[in-house]
């Protein structure tokens, strides 16, 4: 539960915004927080912990869902990117020089769609439970026989960094920072114990209740689904932050507006930053193309266990292709204080 202290910080800019916020978005007070961490049972990503100045904003409370999804779409007509046949001249820029062309069939249009295997596999391969799969988009989600209807409450899936910024434009909004997601992601406990594992405190399943939507059992063979869900959950399913946000661990990965540097806490230690220096060139060492361009997603998906990854800690991150879509990323958007003014 929120201090008294910070209930009257909420309070203060919830006066100077001048209102209620918009439906569904809820206001995140500006102040200052531990962002990263300096636990040695984390990524080197991840590390070290510094303080970080977030001005107010105001946040959706849960991601985008298929329902909202498709109002975009039958609004603007939008074309995501699985559903536009494959540019190879744009992909090969992407993966080593030399890489051969793949078969006309692999270009067609398409996305990666989760295929659990049945028996363990060597977690080294993402290529053991990741089928490109031709048809998958927002609305088949696994693929062209499998589709959304009586999903509008599920979280869109199969969207690009293209795709979500181009809802967020449609709707008014934007995507949040990494700074900003991670903020708001703590929930009002960014202070002094911003150092805390999850957001909710250093245990997991507190008093034996499960908090978020992971991969419960061995990954990525057997699924207990003991948390009630072994894909995505419907957004609300598991209980608010302080802040009154859904889902800000586990259910899906969030695209942020942040391009991704993997020693950004780092380089803003060393530069004695209060704030994420901006990135003018994308480094990820776990590439064959380190700096090829990628996007920061945060909060984790319904596929993470600590035997392969707990990234449903607020500070877990990892960087993605802005043109690359899956079954477990999705988005949420974000807005400025005074935009949400004029309006």
């Amino acid at each position: 539960m929120r201090s008294i202290a910070a209930l009257l910080v909420l309070m203060g800019v919830a006066c100077a915004f001048g209102g209620e916020p918009p439906p569904g978005m809820r206001l995140i007070p500006g102040g200052e927080f531990v962002m990263g961490t300096d636990d040695p049972n984390s990524m080197p990503n991840e590390r070290p912990a510094h303080r970080v100045k977030v001005n107010a904003f105001l946040i959706d409370e849960h991601d985008v869902t298929n329902g909202e999804f498709a109002k975009f779409v039958a609004a603007t007509h939008y074309v995501t990117t699985a559903e536009r046949p494959v540019d190879w001249e744009q992909m090969k820029k992407q993966v080593p020089p030399g890489t051969p062309k793949p078969a006309d069939e692999v270009l067609k249009p398409g996305s990666l769609v989760y295929t659990p295997p049945d028996h363990a596999v060597d977690t080294r391969d993402m290529g053991n439970w990741w089928t490109w799969t031709s048809g998958a988009c927002w609305n088949h989600p696994q693929g062209p026989g499998r589709n959304i209807n009586g999903k509008d409450d599920l979280p869109a899936v199969q969207v690009s960094w293209d795709d979500a910024a181009a809802y967020a434009k449609w709707a008014g909004k934007r995507l949040p920072s990494e700074a900003e997601w991670e903020y708001a992601a703590r929930g009002g406990n960014g202070g002094a114990k911003a150092n805390t594992r999850y957001y909710w405190g250093d245990e997991f399943k507190p008093g034996g209740k499960f908090m978020c939507n992971t991969f419960t059992g061995e990954f990525p063979h057997r699924n207990t689904a003991e948390d009630g869900f072994a894909v995505a959950s419907p957004v609300k399913s598991f209980p608010p932050n302080g802040y009154g946000l859904y889902d800000m661990a586990g259910n899906v990965w969030q695209w942020t507006s942040d391009l991704y540097r993997a020693d950004i806490h780092a380089v803003a230690v060393q530069m004695g930053k209060t704030s994420l220096p901006e990135v003018s060139e994308c480094f990820d060492p776990t590439r064959d193309m380190p700096h090829a361009v990628e996007r920061v997603v945060k909060g984790g998906s319904f596929l993470c266990n600590p035997s392969y990854c707990e990234s449903y800690r607020p500070v877990a991150r990892r960087g993605m292709p802005p043109d690359t879509g899956t079954e477990h990323v999705g988005f949420r958007c974000a807005k400025d204080v005074d935009a949400a003014e004029k309006n």
